[in-house]
């Protein structure tokens, strides 16, 4: 596991760093893609980024890019790789910063690795589910040109302290539905005082990680590349990632890749998941 890690981490890292020498050449080349989703050439680059460094591993690969895996074939893998070169590309788009490099490594449907690369901001969360043990971690600040041994060695355990700040509820900058509104007024009604803040790609789920939200309801259309890396992270912080409807950890490699609603539950919220 620990030399898949390094895999991982070195693949998003130096994908981040061919997005960040587009994203200062201002030269994106954007294109919609047959879902009206924009394609730049900054997910294509980072694409085939990873794709290289992981392939070394044998195990597939499931990537936004490569979607079109039939699933008759992906149904006989028990362990792949989840992958989303860019996940936020409006944000990348928009140059908010607010974009990922998202990695995960699934097991028998459950993310037991999420790497997940922030490259505007030099910010790295990696999780990791081993049997009964588990590792989150937050690197900042790091430097582009330290080695994978270095950012992880530079990591600071999550989640952090909740105890000094309202309950918060973090949604999306770019998908916000009005489901999404009626829960957020309906957390209100049982905690009062809620603080709510608005980010775009994975780094949803990696505030909740962090310690930094105890709440990601997502009313609104995801898709498992979307969300793995970041349920990896969570799932090792010791959050829950629940299918809405169902009340189950949500699953992946699933034949329809679109995801079900789904609510992320910090430990200061594990008990509203029955209700």
């Amino acid at each position: 596991m620990q030399n898949l890690l390094k895999i991982a981490v070195k693949a998003a890292l130096e994908a981040g760093q061919q997005i960040m020498a587009i994203y200062a050449s201002g030269d994106f080349n954007v294109e919609m893609k047959g879902d009206n989703s924009p394609l730049t050439r900054a997910d294509v680059a980072s694409h085939q980024v990873i794709m290289a460094h992981l392939q070394s591993t044998d195990i597939p690969v499931l990537s936004e890019e490569g979607r079109s895996i039939p699933y008759a074939e992906r149904a006989e893998w028990s362990t792949l790789w989840i992958v989303d070169p860019i996940d936020g590309t409006k944000e990348f788009i928009k140059r908010n910063g607010e974009f990922t490099v998202n990695i995960a490594l699934v097991e028998a449907g459950i993310p037991v690795m999420g790497v997940v690369y922030v490259p505007a901001k030099q910010e790295l969360f990696v999780g990791v589910l081993e049997g009964e043990h588990a590792c989150a971690m937050r690197t900042v600040q790091g430097d582009a040109g330290w080695s994978v041994d270095a950012w992880l060695r530079a990591g600071q355990p999550i989640p952090a302290g909740t105890a000094n700040r309202p309950v918060t509820v973090v949604a999306s900058r770019s998908h916000m539905s009005k489901e999404t509104a009626d829960y957020i007024q309906e957390l209100r009604a049982v905690h009062g005082d809620i603080e709510t803040i608005s980010k775009g790609s994975s780094l949803k789920l990696c505030m909740v990680a962090a310690g930094e939200a105890d709440c990601y309801p997502r009313f609104a259309p995801t898709m498992e590349w979307d969300t793995a890396a970041g349920q990896g992270v969570c799932l090792a912080a010791g959050c829950d990632v629940m299918n809405w409807e169902t009340k189950a950890p949500l699953t992946y490699n699933r034949k329809d890749l679109l995801n079900p609603w789904f609510v992320v539950y910090g430990p200061r919220l594990a008990d509203t998941q029955s209700k």
